[in-house]
C-alpha cells in the first residue's frame, strides 16, 4: 500500500499497439516523442537531428514526408537510426504506401482525408503488409468542412467525432493498430476533446498541445494542459510542440512525466530560487549541472539547496545533495546522510563525479537484475 496515496495516479486502461520496437497503451511507460525539423531529402541532416534526440532519450521521432524526394530520403533515414520512425503523411496516399515500403513504423495520417475506400484500403494493406501502425491525427486548425458547417466553428465535439469517423474507416478495415490524438492550440479545447475522446474509445492516446509557441512559453503552456491530462490518468504518449530545438521538446517532455512521477530518466535537480541565505550562488551551480549532468540517463535524484534552512531535508529526499554553508566550505549528503564537506571552488566537479558513480551503480544494478535471457542478447 502506497504511503502518499495523493501521489497516486490511475492510468486510463487503453488497448495496446506498437511503434515499431515501443509499446504504446495498455499499461506500457509513457513514450516521449518529437520531430524534425529539417528537409527530409537532406538525409545528412535529418540523421543528425534524429540521432541527438536519441541521445537525448526520444522513444519515436516523426518525420514529415510530403513529397516523393521525401519518402526516398526517408528510406535511407531509417536505416542510420535506432529509434522508431513515424512518417507524416496528410492527403498523399501514396506517400503512405511508400513510406511503409521505406520502413516507417507508423503513419501519421488521417484516412477519411486521402480520398477513395479504394486508396484506404491500399493504405492499410502497405501498413499491415510492413507492420506499421497508424496515428489519425486531428487538429482543431484543419477540422473536415462538414463537421465546422454542423458545428459553427472547432469545439471538443466536432474533434471527438472526427477522430471517431476516422478510427470507424479503419476499423471497417480490419485495422486495428492505430492510436488517436485530438490537439489545439487552445488548451481549453484540447483538454475538453481529450477528456471526450478517452470516454467515447479504448484507443491508446497521443498527447499533444499543437503550435504551444517558444521554448518558454510553449513548455508552460504544454506543461497546463498535457500535465493536467496525465495527472487525471489520461495519455499513453506525448510530444511536447516547441518552436525550438527537437531536443528541448525532448527534455520538456521528460521533465514533465518526472515531475507527476510517471516516468523517470536523467537526473532529477531539486533547487532552491536562492535568497540572501544562500551559501554559494546556486542560479549559476543550476545552470552549469544541468548542461555537465545532461549525458545521465540514470533517474538520480539530485538537491542542490543555498543554505541550512531547507537543504537538510530536501537532502534527505534525494540520492545526493548539496548545503551551503559559511567561510566557503558546504555539506554534501549521500543518501540522504550528512557525509561530508566541499569547499566551494570543487563543488561542481566534485558532484559531477559523484553523480556520474551513482548513475553506474544504477546501470550495474539494473544489468544485474535483468532476466538471463535479456544479458545473452546484451552479450551478443
Amino acid at each position: 500500500m502506497s504511503l502518499r496515496p495523493y501521489r497516486d495516479i490511475h492510468r486510463r486502461k487503453s488497448r495496446q499497439i506498437h511503434v515499431g520496437k515501443v509499446a504504446v497503451g495498455g499499461g506500457a511507460p509513457i513514450s516521449v516523442q518529437t520531430m524534425t525539423n529539417t528537409l527530409t531529402h537532406d538525409v545528412a541532416a535529418t540523421v543528425a537531428q534524429v540521432r541527438a534526440c536519441e541521445q537525448a532519450g526520444a522513444d519515436i521521432v516523426r518525420i514529415s514526408c510530403p513529397d516523393v524526394e521525401s519518402t526516398a530520403g526517408l528510406k535511407e533515414i531509417i536505416k542510420q537510426v535506432s529509434v522508431p520512425i513515424v512518417a507524416d503523411i496528410h492527403f498523399h496516399y501514396k506517400r503512405a504506401i511508400e513510406a511503409a515500403e521505406a520502413g516507417a513504423a507508423c503513419l501519421r495520417i488521417n484516412p477519411g482525408n486521402i480520398g477513395s475506400a479504394q486508396r484506404v484500403k491500399d493504405v492499410v494493406k502497405a501498413a499491415k503488409d510492413h507492420g506499421c501502425s497508424m496515428r489519425i491525427g486531428v487538429n482543431a486548425g484543419s477540422l473536415e468542412k462538414h463537421l465546422l458547417e454542423r458545428y459553427g466553428e472547432p469545439c471538443p465535439e466536432a474533434m471527438v467525432e472526427s477522430a471517431l469517423e476516422h478510427a470507424k474507416i479503419l476499423q471497417d478495415n480490419d485495422f486495428h493498430e492505430f492510436k488517436i490524438s485530438v490537439k489545439a492550440s487552445d488548451v481549453f479545447l484540447a483538454v475538453a476533446a481529450y477528456q471526450a475522446l478517452a470516454e467515447a474509445c479504448d484507443y491508446p492516446l497521443h498527447l499533444g498541445i499543437t503550435e504551444a509557441g517558444g521554448l518558454r512559453s510553449g513548455t508552460v503552456k504544454s506543461s497546463i494542459g498535457m500535465g493536467s491530462l496525465l495527472w487525471a490518468g489520461i495519455g499513453d504518449t506525448i510530444r511536447v510542440s516547441l518552436s525550438a530545438d527537437p531536443v528541448e521538446e525532448v527534455r520538456v517532455g521528460f521533465d514533465m512525466l518526472k515531475s507527476l512521477d510517471l516516468r523517470h530518466r536523467g537526473v532529477r535537480i531539486v533547487s532552491c530560487p536562492s535568497c540572501a541565505r544562500q551559501g554559494y550562488n546556486v542560479i549559476k551551480t543550476v545552470e552549469v549541472l544541468e548542461q555537465r549532468l545532461a549525458h545521465i540517463s540514470q533517474p538520480v535524484s539530485l538537491s542542490i539547496i543555498g543554505c541550512v534552512v531547507n537543504g537538510p531535508g530536501e537532502a534527505r529526499e534525494t540520492d545526493i545533495g548539496l548545503t551551503g554553508g559559511g567561510g566557503g566550505s558546504h555539506k554534501m549528503y549521500i543518501g540522504g546522510v550528512a557525509d561530508h564537506n566541499i569547499d566551494d571552488e570543487s563543488k561542481i566537479e566534485h558532484i559531477v563525479r559523484l553523480v556520474e558513480k551513482k548513475a553506474a551503480e544504477m546501470e550495474a544494478a539494473k544489468a544485474a537484475a535483468a532476466p538471463a535471457d535479456q544479458k545473452t542478447h546484451a552479450a551478443e
